[in-house]
């Protein structure tokens, strides 16, 4: 059934991933009025988020917030798809890095980094970031049920030298990679909400206290790498401009879960600054203290 799945799909997506970006955003609009107005894709969850961390704002502020953020969605749904295709030159023009230094000078120093990050903006094209670094890349991901696109989102990723590694295989890959001298540039979307039962750590998160991702700041401490955030700009359509900010050179150095912290409010400043390119889709607050 998974394979049936995957050669039916497969060819659409391929044949979508070929448009020109007026056709493709043409696509995304009409997906939009499907999503948000015809099926009402977790509307009620979006909404219920927003009010929770937004109690200041107005229904209407909601709702054009709400809906701002479906535009985005489906956006950021039909990029994914051009990902198949798209050419390097292309890409490249469209998601630049305004202080690439940065990871250029951890290069020099011979230093593997973990990359945190958010849901937010545009993560997905993210990978990019590989043609301008030796470094190679890999980024921490749950697997996908039907094990065909699951084979064709890593292949993707691999085009550029990333690659996509569950949870469970992280720390020996990684450490295997420091052994052998190779340099790693690791990838880590930690803003989700982990399960309740094996949290490590809580803290207040859009002013709602919840359980806290904090795998990437123990790895970083146990294999000694400098820790980076990169925040996303949309600065128009199908435009992006990544931003990098060192949070911790020698993360040993740092109290337990003071990092994740710090990640935390970068976090929190992006969504404050446009809310409506967070993954508001996403239960965040489901374990929340109450």
């Amino acid at each position: 059934m998974q394979l049936l799945a995957y050669i039916l799909i497969y060819p659409i997506l391929w044949l979508v991933s070929l448009l020109p970006f007026r056709l493709l955003y043409a696509i995304s609009d009409a997906l939009y009025v499907l999503i948000y107005h015809l099926f009402g894709y977790r509307t009620k969850t979006v909404k219920a988020n927003l009010k929770l961390v937004f109690p200041e704002k107005s229904d209407l502020e909601i709702k054009i917030i709400t809906r701002k953020f479906y535009h985005h969605l489906c956006d950021m749904i039909l990029e994914s798809i051009k990902s198949m295709t798209i050419s390097k030159e292309s890409m490249k023009a469209r998601f630049t890095f305004k202080n690439i230094e940065i990871i250029k000078d951890f290069e020099k120093h011979n230093k593997s980094i973990v990359l945190m990050c958010a849901h937010y903006g545009s993560w997905e094209w993210i990978f990019i970031l590989q043609t301008y670094t030796s470094h190679r890349g890999y980024a921490i991901y749950k697997r996908l049920q039907n094990k065909y696109f699951d084979r064709l989102v890593k292949s993707i990723r691999a085009r550029y030298n990333s690659y996509l590694i569950t949870t469970k295989e992280t720390f020996s890959i990684l450490e295997d990679a420091k052994k052998n001298g190779i340099l790693s540039l690791n990838g880590f979307a930690s803003d989700q909400s982990p399960k309740k039962d094996k949290a490590r750590h809580w803290n207040d998160f859009m002013g709602i206290n919840v359980p806290v991702h904090t795998g990437a700041e123990m790895l970083a401490k146990k294999l000694d790498m400098p820790v980076v955030f990169f925040s996303v700009k949309r600065k128009k359509r199908g435009y992006y401009e990544a931003t990098f900010e060192t949070l911790a050179e020698d993360p040993s150095s740092f109290k337990d879960y003071e990092i994740t912290d710090k990640f935390l409010k970068r976090v929190e400043t992006q969504i404050h600054e446009a809310p409506e390119y967070y993954l508001w889709t996403h239960k965040r607050w489901k374990h929340r203290n109450t």
